[in-house]
């Protein structure tokens, strides 16, 4: 304890730089050669409060517009409609799969604007937030209570190892139990891009629970009502979905609803991921007495999605929405704006997008190669890489075994 006490007083003193090397000529004269011998530590105590980054926000950006964010819904919802008729009129296979990536995607849109209302960043009425947010997400297949308590969990503990609900890291022990087509489904591509129904079941590696179950211990028990209706609300959807099967046949039922799912699914766990991996400089996980909320936001990253910012309601504007969720989704970009002066380099710009965001590839691909799991002590963390992985998971799927 002593020693963690010391580690964070002299952050304290020297907040913003670490050394690159570990030791420095005590005779070094060239002020430019010793500025190159140390770099910014992402990890180190930030010079600034949170009240700091919130006083820099213009007060209207803390406005919500229920007729505006409707507007939205209206929009997203007319479009969902649109693209199913016209793909149903023109069915043809030189459209189906264009509508495929276009619906997905719009059921992507969908799932932010509940996202919104489970944030209460939609509107200022629970009971509007609460109908709107049951239909965006019921519509698509994702409890909506069960899934905002455990996203509100995600938010309150952003950037710490253990309490973390959203791909968070697994720590050293854990990955090792963790069998050959574990590993697989949560650090391979594709796989690990078709994870959300699975982690609403059964949640990720080394926690328990489902989003389906009031008992479960991402609940407290006054929130077993709430959860119960959500389960009914999504139990109504899929029983929706299988009698329009029985009526229009399971073929068109697999075009109009169950690839673009899969699509929206794919969406959400890209989306979801790169917002806390993959930059080009590893970011840092805590634990303990270095956690705090703020460090936490600060861990998560911005992207730029070039067309698709705007459809899905700039989810990209990442780290402010993490700091406050209260922010409805139109004020983020000028909210972004008004804080990065605060933040400095904690803030790590994006990378500009072409109209498709083809340049994300790369990290996301980097980050799955490379991150697979943190120490298990260090209050703080960074991904190391398990090189025999990539080799095994080769080796596994042309031989057919399921361990390593």
């Amino acid at each position: 304890m002593f020693k963690t006490k010391v580690k964070i007083l002299s952050r304290k003193l020297f907040p913003c730089f670490v050394y690159a090397h570990s030791t420095i000529n005590a005779n070094e004269d060239n002020d430019d050669d010793y500025d190159e011998k140390r770099e910014f530590d992402p990890s180190a105590i930030p010079p600034f409060t949170l009240a700091d980054i919130r006083a820099a926000i213009p007060k209207h950006c803390w406005e919500k517009n229920v007729w505006k964010s409707m507007s939205f819904v209206a929009r997203d919802v007319a479009i969902v409609f649109g693209l199913a008729a016209g793909a149903a009129y023109l069915n043809t296979w030189f459209v189906w799969p264009l509508y495929w990536l276009a619906q997905g995607t719009m059921f992507w849109a969908l799932f932010v604007l509940g996202h919104d209302c489970g944030h209460g960043s939609f509107s200022n009425d629970k009971n509007l937030n609460s109908l709107v947010g049951h239909l965006t997400h019921s519509s698509i297949l994702v409890p909506y209570h069960g899934w905002r308590v455990s996203h509100r969990t995600h938010h309150q503990n952003h950037g710490h190892v253990e309490k973390d609900e959203s791909w968070h890291p697994i720590s050293e022990s854990i990955y090792k139990d963790m069998d050959f087509w574990a590993k697989t489904g949560r650090l391979s591509f594709p796989w690990a891009m078709l994870a959300y129904p699975f982690y609403l079941w059964s949640r990720s590696p080394g926690k328990k629970g489902s989003h389906f179950d009031p008992k479960s211990d991402l609940f407290v028990p006054n929130e077993a009502k709430d959860v119960m209706t959500s389960t009914a609300c999504w139990t109504a959807m899929l029983a929706t979905l299988v009698g329009l099967t029985f009526i229009v046949g399971p073929m068109w039922m697999l075009k109009l609803y169950v690839v673009p799912y899969w699509v929206n699914v794919v969406w959400l766990d890209a989306v979801t991921y790169l917002h806390h991996h993959g930059y080009e400089k590893k970011v840092p996980w805590y634990r303990g007495m270095e956690w705090n909320y703020m460090r936490g936001g600060l861990s998560t990253i911005d992207r730029d999605y070039g067309w698709f910012n705007n459809i899905h309601h700039d989810i990209g504007t990442h780290v402010v929405h993490h700091l406050f969720p209260q922010i409805p989704h139109y004020h983020l970009i000028e909210a972004t704006e008004a804080i990065k002066p605060v933040l400095g380099q904690y803030y790590r710009d994006p990378k500009k997008s072409g109209p498709i965001p083809l340049h994300l590839v790369e990290p996301l691909l980097t980050s799955l190669k490379e991150d697979h799991y943190v120490s298990d002590s260090g209050d703080i963390v960074f991904y190391q890489t398990d090189p025999e992985f990539s080799l095994a998971t080769l080796q596994n799927i042309s031989e057919g075994t399921p361990s390593l």
